[in-house]
């Protein structure tokens, strides 16, 4: 267990000072994102019935299965402890007001960007901020009691955030949090088989996804979705998601990006940076991005641009395969 016995009676101390507790997320979330949040939302309210716990952010049609978000107000933030899961800097927190709060707690797995919050827990060796939570209430299990709503969402993160258990960040404290919190009776199954389900438009998408590939002798592979594309295929921008991962299964691709055109005026381009060896959050950060050395975001702005980063990527990957 990496979280410290001071780092959780500090986290402890905050929560129990404050009667009204609203916890955040990042934007487009992911199944951690919305595991952590929705799943420290629970663990609270169980732990302290008299607060008042919620949930903030924008609704996520991909992901309703785990949740839904709250109606929060600017007047709730008053007198209030806000808590930040699963985002590594300010610009993209998911909600209004959050600002506003007494005292801010930042609860994260990515690689330190941005310092804020009063109390930071941070651990970029978790697999997920999901993790971190599970390792928490292990910890204070006598104050903070686990049940199975809890135990899924977490869970949930967990298995979205390490691919299944497939990604590097899988390591020892993920399978011991997973394994405690399958002692509670939530179905693993059904988890885990809701990151593979498609629908039939969407496993259509795939086998254009395929076909359009393209892969440099670098080892990068791209694809562009453009709007006109995701409506043909009836995908919301949140949808692509379900793909990011599909040129892992190729042997020869070492490191991709998938470009996805964001409904803005002016538009503009939404870059998911995957890698299997090379780090790639630095190329990201060049980009107005950043994130995991082998899964990072960014956005480009004009095809010229989409050429660059994909230029970028080749280097690090022929020089890494040289090394």
């Amino acid at each position: 267990m990496y979280i410290t016995q001071q780092e959780v009676e500090k986290f402890i101390k905050l929560v129990s000072s404050y009667e009204t507790i609203i916890i955040h997320r990042h934007q487009r979330p992911d199944p951690d994102a919305l595991g952590s949040q929705l799943g420290l939302k629970h663990l609270l309210s169980k732990a302290f019935p008299q607060k008042r716990v919620l949930a903030a952010g924008s609704k996520s049609r991909g992901l309703e299965w785990l949740g839904a978000m709250d109606k929060v107000s600017k007047e709730d933030y008053a007198q209030a402890l806000v808590i930040i899961c699963d985002t590594a800097n300010e610009e993209r927190i998911d909600g209004k007001y959050y600002s506003l709060g007494q005292k801010i707690i930042k609860i994260d797995h990515h690689p330190l960007v941005e310092d804020f919050g009063d109390l930071q827990i941070i651990y970029p060796q978790a697999s997920s901020t999901s993790e971190i939570i599970g390792q928490l209430a292990q910890a204070k299990s006598e104050l903070l009691p686990m049940d199975a709503q809890i135990a899924r969402l977490l869970y949930a993160g967990i298995v979205g955030d390490t691919g299944r258990f497939m990604f590097r960040s899988t390591s020892a404290d993920t399978f011991k949090i997973a394994a405690w919190l399958s002692q509670y009776d939530f179905d693993r199954y059904d988890i885990n088989n809701q990151f593979q389900l498609l629908s039939y438009q969407q496993a259509k998408f795939e086998g254009y996804f395929f076909d359009h590939l393209q892969i440099n002798d670098s080892g990068v592979a791209w694809l562009s979705i453009p709007i006109a594309l995701r409506q043909q295929y009836g995908l919301t921008e949140e949808d692509t998601n379900l793909f990011v991962n599909l040129p892992s299964r190729i042997r020869d691709v070492q490191t991709w990006v998938i470009f996805v055109e964001q409904d803005t005026q002016p538009s503009y381009w939404r870059c998911r940076i995957r890698s299997k060896g090379s780090s790639i959050n630095q190329i990201a950060s060049l980009h107005e991005g950043g994130g995991h050395p082998l899964a990072s975001g960014a956005n480009v702005y004009s095809e010229e641009e989409k050429m660059i980063l994909i230029q970028e990527l080749s280097q690090v990957s022929l020089a890494d395969s040289k090394a």
